[in-house]
C-alpha cells in the first residue's frame, strides 16, 4: 500500500510530506513514476513530496496517515533506512574515525569519503565502509593502521567488475598513500601490507601477509562480510543494493550468478576465519543465505 503523510516537514520554502510504500521499493517506483514524480526526490525509503501534490497523489490511490502510523508502516515492512546506513548522515562520524587516526591527511579523508558516497553505489557505500570499521574494532583489540586503510581503501574504485574494481583500488592506495611513506607516517611495510589486503578481498581467502597475524588478516575478512550475517531487514538492503550494483546483467544472469556464490558459500566449512566471527555471527549468515537461496 501506499502511505502519505501531512506536508509539515519545511524545505526550500515550502513543506513536504513523505511517500512510502509498505510492501516493497518496487511498488513505490512504479506509483511515483505513474505520477510523474521525479527519482530525484527519492531518498532511500521515501519520496519528498511538496505541499502542492499531496491532494493530487491522494486521488491517485495514497493513503494519508499521521507521521507516526507512516514511520511504524515502514519500521513493520523492514524498509526504513536508519540513520547509520545513510551517507550524509554519518559522514561526520567516518571523518573524525579518519582524522583519529591521520590528523594530518584530512583532506584526503575527506576525498575518499566523497568517492564512498557516490550516488551511484548501491550497497559498497560508506554505511558499508562504518559497518567494516565497527565489526574490525569489534573483532581486534587494536586495529593496525594499515588494517584501518585498507578498510578505507578497500572498494574506492567502483565499476561493478569483480576482482578489477579490487586491483585497482589496490593500486589507488599505493598511489595515494605514497606520500604517507614518503613523510614517515606509514613504513613500507605497512603500505604494502595495505595494498595486498585489498587484493585478497576479491577471493576472500585467507593468504598470510607479511607483518600480519592470520587472526589479523582473518578478521579484515571477516568484518567484509559481516553483512551476510545482518538483521534480516538490513539484509535485504544488502540484497536489494547488490543487485542494484549489477544492474547491467540480466534477471536470470544475475540469479545464475548470485545463486551459484551464494552456494558456494554454504558448503564452506565456516564462513568467517576468526572464531570470535564464528561466535558472532556464523549461524545468522547461515540462515540468510539460505533464505536469500530460497527466494532466488
Amino acid at each position: 500500500m501506499i502511505l502519505i503523510d501531512p506536508p509539515v516537514w519545511p524545505a526550500h520554502g515550502t513543506v513536504f510530506s513523505h511517500l512510502v510504500s509498505d510492501v516493497s521499493l518496487d511498488e513505490l517506483h512504479d506509483f511515483a513514476k505513474r505520477q510523474h514524480l521525479s527519482l530525484r526526490a527519492f531518498d532511500m525509503d521515501h519520496y519528498d513530496i511538496p505541499a502542492e501534490l499531496y491532494d493530487t497523489l491522494i486521488t491517485a490511490g495514497a493513503r494519508k496517515v499521521t507521521g507516526t502510523e507512516l514511520t511504524r508502516a515502514l519500521i513493520r515492512s523492514g524498509l526504513r533506512v536508519p540513520f547509520k546506513e545513510r551517507p550524509h548522515k554519518i559522514r561526520g562520524t567516518l571523518l573524525k574515525m579518519w582524522t583519529q587516526r591521520l590528523p594530518e591527511s584530512v583532506d584526503m579523508g575527506e576525498y575518499l569519503l566523497d568517492a564512498w558516497q557516490a550516488p551511484e553505489r548501491a550497497y559498497h557505500n560508506s554505511a558499508h565502509l562504518l559497518e567494516m570499521l565497527t565489526h574490525l574494532e569489534v573483532l581486534l583489540d587494536e586495529v593496525p593502521l594499515e588494517i584501518f586503510l585498507a578498510a578505507w581503501f578497500h572498494n574506492i574504485i567502483y565499476t561493478a567488475t569483480p576482482g578489477a574494481d579490487k586491483q585497482a583500488s589496490a593500486e589507488a592506495a599505493r598511489d595515494m598513500l605514497a606520500p604517507l611513506v614518503k613523510n614517515k607516517v606509514l613504513s613500507v611495510t605497512q603500505w604494502d601490507v595495505c595494498a595486498q589486503l585489498i587484493e585478497i578481498t576479491a577471493t576472500h581467502r585467507l593468504d598470510e601477509i607479511e607483518s600480519l597475524t592470520y587472526k589479523q588478516v582473518g578478521a579484515f575478512l571477516d568484518a567484509d562480510m559481516a553483512i551476510l550475517a545482518a538483521a534480516r531487514p538490513r539484509y535485504r538492503r544488502y540484497c536489494a543494493g547488490i543487485r542494484a550494483k549489477y544492474s547491467a546483467y540480466s534477471d536470470t544472469e544475475f540469479r545464475a550468478e548470485r545463486r551459484a556464490f551464494l552456494q558456494e558459500a554454504l558448503e564452506r566449512p565456516c564462513l568467517f576465519s576468526t572464531e570470535k566471527a564464528r561466535n558472532l555471527w556464523e549461524e545468522s549468515a547461515r540462515l540468510n543465505i539460505q533464505e536469500e537461496l530460497e527466494s532466488l
